[in-house]
């Protein structure tokens, strides 16, 4: 005990273990290395073949069109098959949607709401109403094109009354526009509604109440509000669509822009990093003073003219909230902070940014001789775009898996009648006929849900959290794999005393072969710790969201502290596990081990980890900020119209919501960027922990040289002994 204290006391790193040692054989990546965590291994690959099983059985039982095209009333598809010239469907009543006892199975089923449905070839671009005048003729009563099929008007013998009775034609009809498939109100032609229309003598009130609430957007009831409101939302998606289909040739050239940006960044970093950094550090900084200013300008304009949000209230236009006085000042507020935290940041760590600078120096320099290095990102970015794509697949057949189960609903539930049918007789929609049920006039075939029997059926929802954890696990696999794969190849490069001389021939290529050989079972343990953790972290939300009305003040207390927990600890897991990938791909240790000595180093040299290291990834942060910045003003002014191309068709002025263009640039830019700059961050990670493990093993010794490049030992003071130094001494 008291030798170990004593070493303890001589050595206070020791507690992290001891500091590597010499190995004159060791040249970087071990060659000679055995497939490591094999239970592991299994159990993924068990996993993987499992999940394939159950997107094979959702195959085999599922029916997405349930999903993707609408349904009339008799159950036919509407857009494919018979109806194939008949895409739309048109709701005869849209009040009974909201009224309806199944509106929670209606919203599943995509507004299979129990009103009179049928596919129509176009929806209703004007108004109408079943006017009957003596003498006249059906087909000038109603429209053809909007009646059930099976009524021929020219032949019919059914009177009016009889043809509304039975709702084989609609009552009235409004300016519709499809949305998915189904006819919604227009909303841009409601004002045109002639006044007379809302008070038509002799139709029934709900038709008088439907006209009301889509034209007025008042009623009586909440659940007509609701129907409003979602309407309303509706109308804005398919503005936000229509903005989309005109600007998305746009949209893809500003993220073409926004890749050559970023690549040529990167490029510029390879011979002038010193200069671009600094710049970029006093350009983010002159950016912030300018904001602080601007943002104070506009609040002291506003404030003189005291435009406060209280006049504006809610809106969906959100220019006008940039025209209060409150705006302003959170965003001087913001910006003002952010800047004095940089200021203090580069006061305090100036010296230590220099090594950063070096770092990514040097960094620049290892992909400048591996630039396939560069397009690897690609390689992971469509692996997890298979794995997004095989879950959304699975997910959607096995939502439509089993046949879907229809019931007779009464329409009107004030009968004792009508009531006694509700949910307990079962139907064929396609061979229905409401005189079945003389009792209830009423009576509709509508969908309840999709069947239940079947061991397969029972157990769907539990295939679907099976579905949901393996495409996490699968995610997750996919990045450790890019980001082991990088690492291998960097630490070659860092490790060959001879550079470019002896690096090997194809690193990228050699470290991503030697990672799926070697060590598939270690990456999926890091991924299934990183996976359960996430679990976690939805669950949470998923009961926060189920409990939120209910809780007390406690309750949210505790239900924040596990949440920012578990939000903490999957940052130290990625952490952790970025790092045990470098290790494992330089050793060729298992997980837990490679664990352990990432985890040992790192905290051994713990003062250059938390200052050197986020200071690099905050200086490749601003980069990513200059690129993603850059390309969103120019989106800004190009789709505002401040900026026109001669001899282009495109009109900032056809937009409805021209920022949705903008945050789509914006967003896109910044994955694009970090998928750049993922790399470089990859890049400067492996070479800090080599860096680490370099002043460890070695110490400049003519038998001991530093492998560091000549920058960073001129920052350091560090300095390898040349021949002739080492004969003086003698």
């Amino acid at each position: 005990m008291g030798r170990k204290k004593e070493s303890e006391e001589e050595n206070p790193d020791s507690k992290y273990g001891e500091p590597a040692e010499f190995d004159p054989s060791f040249n970087g990546p071990i060659h000679k290395r055995g497939c490591t965590d094999i239970i592991c291994c299994i159990l993924f690959l068990a996993i993987v073949l499992g999940y394939i099983a159950v997107g094979v059985l959702a195959w085999l039982y599922g029916d997405p069109r349930h999903v993707l095209y609408p349904k009339n009333s008799t159950g036919w598809f509407c857009g494919i098959g018979e109806h194939k010239n008949r895409p739309n469907l048109f709701y005869f009543d849209m009040l009974k949607c909201a009224m309806s006892v199944n509106i929670i199975a209606s919203t599943l089923n995509g507004l299979q709401c129990p009103t009179t449905q049928v596919c129509v070839e176009k929806c209703p671009s004007e108004f109408g109403a079943a006017l009957y005048l003596p003498g006249q003729k059906l087909e000038d009563v109603f429209n053809q094109d909007l009646c059930v099929p099976a009524l021929d008007l020219k032949t019919t013998t059914l009177t009016v009354s009889e043809i509304l009775e039975k709702e084989l034609c609609p009552y009235f009809y409004v300016p519709s526009s499809p949305v998915l498939g189904r006819c919604l109100p227009d909303f841009s032609k409601l004002e045109d509604i002639p006044p007379s229309f809302s008070n038509v003598p002799g139709l029934p009130a709900s038709v008088n109440d439907t006209i009301s609430i889509i034209k007025n957007g008042t009623g009586a009831r909440s659940v007509n509000v609701d129907l409003v409101n979602g309407f309303n939302a509706k109308e804005i998606s398919v503005r936000i669509f229509e903005d989309f289909a005109s600007s998305w040739p746009w949209i893809l050239i500003c993220l073409l822009i926004a890749m050559v940006v970023s690549l040529l960044f990167l490029l510029l970093l390879r011979f002038f990093a010193p200069v671009m950094v600094w710049v970029l550090i006093f350009g983010v900084l002159a950016a912030g003073a300018y904001g602080i200013w601007h943002c104070y300008w506009e609040y002291d304009n506003y404030k003189q003219i005291s435009a406060t949000i209280t006049d504006v209230g809610f809106t969906t236009n959100f220019n006008i909230y940039l025209q209060v006085q409150e705006t302003w000042l959170a965003f001087l507020i913001v910006i003002s902070v952010v800047e004095g935290i940089l200021l203090l940041i580069l006061i305090f760590l100036r010296t230590r940014i220099l090594i950063a600078i070096a770092l990514i120096q040097e960094a620049s320099k290892t992909i400048s001789h591996m630039m396939s290095a560069l397009a690897f990102p690609l390689v992971t970015f469509v692996l997890l775009l298979v794995c997004v794509a095989y879950w959304g697949i699975t997910a959607l057949y096995l939502a439509t898996s089993g046949n879907p189960v229809y019931k007779v609903v009464g329409l009107n539930s004030t009968m004792s009648s009508c009531q006694s049918l509700n949910g307990n007789v079962t139907c064929d929609p396609q061979n229905f006929n409401a005189s079945d049920y003389p009792s209830c006039p009423s009576a509709r075939c509508i969908f309840i849900k999709y069947n239940e029997e079947g061991l397969f059926q029972r157990n769907l929802f539990n295939l679907q959290i099976y579905n949901a954890i393996a495409f996490l696990w699968c995610a997750n696999f996919v990045i450790a794999l890019g980001q082991c794969t990088l690492a291998g190849a960097f630490a070659s490069y860092y490790w060959a005393f001879n550079k470019p001389e002896d690096i090997p021939m194809f690193p990228v290529c050699a470290a991503f072969m030697r990672t799926l050989r070697y060590h598939v079972g270690s990456l999926a343990f890091g991924a299934l710790i990183l996976t359960l953790v996430q679990i976690v972290r939805i669950l949470l939300e998923y009961i926060d969201d189920k409990l939120r009305s209910s809780q007390n003040p406690v309750a949210r207390f505790i239900m924040c502290c596990l949440k920012c927990c578990f939000w903490c600890l999957e940052k130290f897991i990625k952490f952790l596990n970025r790092n045990t990938y470098i290790m494992i791909a330089i050793y060729g240790k298992n997980f837990c081990v490679s664990a352990k000595n990432a985890f040992q180093l790192l905290m051994r040299n713990v003062i250059r980890v938390v200052v050197l290291d986020k200071v690099t990834d905050l200086l490749l942060f601003f980069g990513k900020l200059l690129v993603v910045g850059g390309v969103g003003t120019l989106s800004f002014f190009f789709f505002s119209g401040r900026i026109p191309l001669p001899g282009s068709d495109f009109r900032s002025e056809s937009l409805n919501y021209y920022w949705m263009p903008i945050i789509t640039v914006v967003f896109g830019s910044y994955f694009i960027a970090n998928g750049f700059f993922s790399v470089y961050n990859m890049c400067v990670d492996t070479l800090f922990l080599c860096f680490l493990e370099d002043l460890e093993r070695n110490d400049g010794s003519l038998q001991k040289p530093y492998l560091m490049s000549k920058n960073l030992r001129q920052i350091l003071n560090k300095s390898n002994e040349s021949p002739k130094q080492r004969k003086r001494k003698d």
